[in-house]
């Protein structure tokens, strides 16, 4: 049985606004990006997840329990570090430490004490003062001092200065080793890439793609640039491989002597004889990165919300 379960959630807020149809699901062990642009329904669904809202339809589940009826219960096992920081006024950090402490029923003094440090957070302050930075230490030591065995992270990194947000990733990458359950949704891709198994692409409250990462990092078909010496040469090429078994001509610009063709592993020895008889200067292949698988999906956006870091 899946840790985490969403199935057909549905939340419709009116205008095109909410999640529609939204189902994943997180086995024990595995990390799960959550990938999209502010706004796209990441935490919409997260809310839900976690208890906070109720579904028009569908149901989101975490150890089998339903999230909107036993969200007490799920609290007590899952670390989570919501999107927006909205902390209680007139407590200090240790003060709001100590009372999240005492609803999770559970103290490991040593475990806090080197958190605070590897995140270098002083709780001592009152938090209606405390910078966005800061709350968010806050509320990621929050999240990891129980030792919880899930951890659902909504922008985790958002507020962060790059050196806190790499020391947030090496640190979810070793959470991860040690068995725990994590969701992670972001805009990131650099985060998203270095920490999860499999991900998820939500656009516009639906989910459009949903794959393992290690299948994009090593897919069998490749894209590949070939630079001509000429425009002739380019020419020729162009007309002579239009319809070809062994690669797909995908694309050239004009005024550029280069073509970008795709083919798979078991056919670039062909691939080769034929580009032999040709006056080249470059042969490149070109890795799809996450971005650019993401971009497929959203190449028509104007603000991605942060989405190209």
């Amino acid at each position: 049985m899946s840790v985490i379960d969403v199935s057909h959630l549905t939340k419709d807020y009116g205008f095109g606004r909410g999640v529609f149809d939204v189902s994943f699901k997180v086995e024990k062990g595995e990390a799960f990006g959550f990938l999209g642009p502010n706004g796209a329904g990441k935490s919409t669904t997260i809310r839900h997840l976690m208890g906070f809202s109720k579904p028009d339809s569908g149901e989101t589940r975490i150890f089998g329990l339903e999230s909107f009826r036993k969200y007490d219960a799920i609290l007590q096992s899952v670390g989570y570090i919501p999107g927006e920081i909205a902390l209680p006024a007139g407590l200090t950090g240790w003060e709001f430490l100590r009372m999240m402490q005492s609803m999770q029923k559970h103290r490991d003094e040593e475990r806090l004490q080197k958190l605070l440090e590897l995140f270098e957070l002083d709780p001592s302050g009152d938090t209606k003062r405390m910078s966005l930075g800061v709350k968010r230490k806050l509320a990621v030591v929050t999240a990891f001092m129980n030792d919880p065995s899930v951890l659902i992270l909504d922008e985790p990194t958002s507020g962060l200065d790059p050196v806190m947000q790499e020391v947030f990733i090496d640190y979810v990458k070793n959470e991860k080793k040690r068995g725990k359950t994590i969701l992670l949704s972001s805009h990131i891709f650099s985060e998203v890439d270095a920490t999860c198994d499999r991900i998820a692409i939500i656009k516009d409250g639906r989910i459009v793609s949903d794959f393992v990462a290690d299948e994009l990092r090593h897919a069998t078909k490749k894209n590949y640039r070939i630079e001509f010496n000429s425009d002739a040469e380019l020419a020729r090429f162009l007309k002579e491989n239009a319809e070809k078994d062994e690669f797909k001509i995908i694309g050239h610009e004009d005024g550029e002597r280069s073509a970008v063709i795709s083919t798979d592993d078991n056919r670039i020895n062909g691939v080769i004889d034929i580009l032999s008889s040709y006056s080249i200067s470059a042969f490149s292949h070109l890795k799809l990165t996450l971005e650019e698988y993401f971009m497929r999906y959203y190449r028509e956006e104007k603000d991605f919300g942060g989405a190209l870091q």
